[in-house]
């Protein structure tokens, strides 16, 4: 039960973030462009700064050897994730868009933001190597989410795996490029630049749930509360989806460390991709916000719950 009241404090600090981005938003007090300012801000410096600095001081030639495993492991659930979500989409949805939209957000968790979050707040050890885990879910979501599931296609328009591949060349994977050179050579930086980074990273949780409140902000809440097919959505990427995982990671002998990342990265509510980007090309985003919303709330105690769960079968 110590398990279960920890984690839920952390949960709700982390909700109060959420709680104050949507309650700014409604009445005002921050622009239109808030949410997108704060997302560039995001994407662009703090979530880099804070990968380059995690690379940095503990990726060494000891923890290379390992790195490996973690990215085994992330390969795998994602692998299992991707056709279960094909299937269980279509519980939720009969239209070929909201189908698409479902079957992303149980694709991919928001294992980013709120991932990276929880991870901080309740297991700092292993966050590097939650950092390497989620990789192959990254690869998956720009070379197969995004573009076959959240753009619309234009007529005659075709996706090549070079455009695909070029998603990858962005901040975050630069940051973390430069910060295994710089973690695996052991080239000292500067005091100050240091400071610099600790700083940058340390907005990041804050931020991301600030943002995660003002994109759910607009939503018609009547709506959004009545509609059963996101409760059936968020059950399955909230319960259902760690259930299966922790079944198999109690069936097999696996490392402590991955066994947390799988659990970190499953467990989390659905992401905000599924709002963000079809928004940006005029498309409904109404299932996508409520999806998030309603999941987003009841992972405060249905996070806590899984790895309260996790405690006594580990």
């Amino acid at each position: 039960m110590e398990v279960f009241l920890s984690t839920l404090q952390q949960m709700s600090v982390l909700m109060a973030f959420i709680l104050i981005g949507y309650v700014i938003s409604r009445l005002g007090a921050v622009p239109a462009s808030g949410a997108s300012v704060l997302s560039k801000m995001e994407n662009n410096v703090f979530i880099p700064a804070l990968v380059l600095s995690t690379f940095w001081k503990g990726f060494t030639p000891e923890s290379f050897g390992s790195a490996w495993t973690f990215l085994a492991g992330g390969s795998v659930v994602i692998g299992l994730s991707i056709p279960a979500a094909i299937l269980l989409a279509k519980l939720c949805a009969k239209d070929d868009y909201t189908r698409k939209i479902y079957t992303y957000g149980l694709s991919f968790s928001n294992f980013g933001f709120m991932g990276n979050a929880v991870v901080l707040a309740l297991f700092p050890a292993v966050f590097g190597d939650y950092l390497v885990f989620v990789l192959p879910l990254w690869v998956m979501i720009y070379l197969w989410g995004v573009p076959a599931l959240l753009i619309p296609a234009k007529e005659g328009e075709k996706s090549s795996p070079l455009s695909a591949l070029k998603r990858l060349v962005n901040p975050m994977f630069v940051a973390m490029l430069v910060g295994m050179i710089l973690g695996l050579t052991g080239v000292p930086l500067p005091d100050f630049v240091g400071a610099g980074l600790e700083s940058l990273g340390g907005c990041m949780s804050p931020v991301a749930m600030l943002l995660t409140g003002m994109t759910v902000s607009s939503l018609d809440l009547k709506k959004t509360f009545t509609d059963k097919s996101v409760y059936l959505a968020s059950f399955i990427r909230l319960l259902a989806f760690p259930a299966v995982f922790m079944a198999l990671l109690w069936a097999l002998p696996l490392p402590g460390d991955i066994s947390l990342c799988v659990l970190c990265a499953v467990a989390m509510p659905l992401g905000l991709s599924p709002v963000v980007i079809p928004a940006a090309y005029g498309q409904d985003t109404s299932a996508a916000a409520g999806m998030a919303l309603i999941s987003h709330l009841l992972s405060v105690v249905t996070i806590p719950l899984v790895f309260w769960v996790y405690s006594l079968i580990g």
